[in-house]
């Protein structure tokens, strides 16, 4: 059965972070007026996610996948007993490391603006909780990549794909 999941805004979303993190990860230097450029467009994409997350399409609502206790602990037990139950928008999981992403993602944009601020230029703590902010997106941005592809083989479904056409192939 193919489902319409992930609207173009989510997909745009998405990629856009993407091309952003990786931008300011490999390519830019801290520091640099075109780093910081890229962090302000991480913040506008923050924004413009956060505000579609309460008006959007019924999958890109946080109300759809707001995840309880039960859910995680059950897609957990279904992860350890091989169990293949699948969701048409985000797993229990999924939407844990979606909210995780998005809280750091705007604690590295919140940080990395305070640094250009005479508050906050060359305040150490403020640069080292942009550094720890950067190692944990880095860590959480790898978790979700294995995540995805492990979730992809395990239930057999194109996660990947799924974000590149907006459809999900379930069953």
């Amino acid at each position: 059965m193919r489902v319409k999941v992930w609207d173009p805004l989510v997909r745009l979303f998405h990629w856009g972070l993407v091309l952003a993190f990786l931008a300011n990860a490999f390519v830019t230097r801290p520091g640099k007026e075109v780093h910081q450029w890229v962090g302000y467009v991480v913040a506008g994409l923050i924004v413009l996610r956060v505000i579609w997350g309460f008006v959007g399409s019924r999958h890109a609502r946080f109300a759809d996948f707001l995840p309880s206790r039960g859910a995680v602990i059950g897609q957990m037990q279904d992860m350890a007993t091989g169990r293949r139950r699948l969701h048409e928008g985000h797993s229990p999981l999924g939407a844990l490391m979606i909210f995780n992403l998005l809280l750091t993602m705007a604690g590295l944009a919140a940080s990395g603006y305070a640094m250009t601020t005479l508050t906050f230029f060359g305040v150490k703590w403020v640069q080292e909780a942009h550094e720890m902010l950067v190692i944990w997106a880095e860590v959480s941005v790898f978790v979700h990549i294995a995540a995805v592809v492990v979730e992809s083989r395990r239930l057999g479904v194109n996660l990947p794909k799924s974000m590149v056409t907006g459809y999900k192939t379930l069953g």
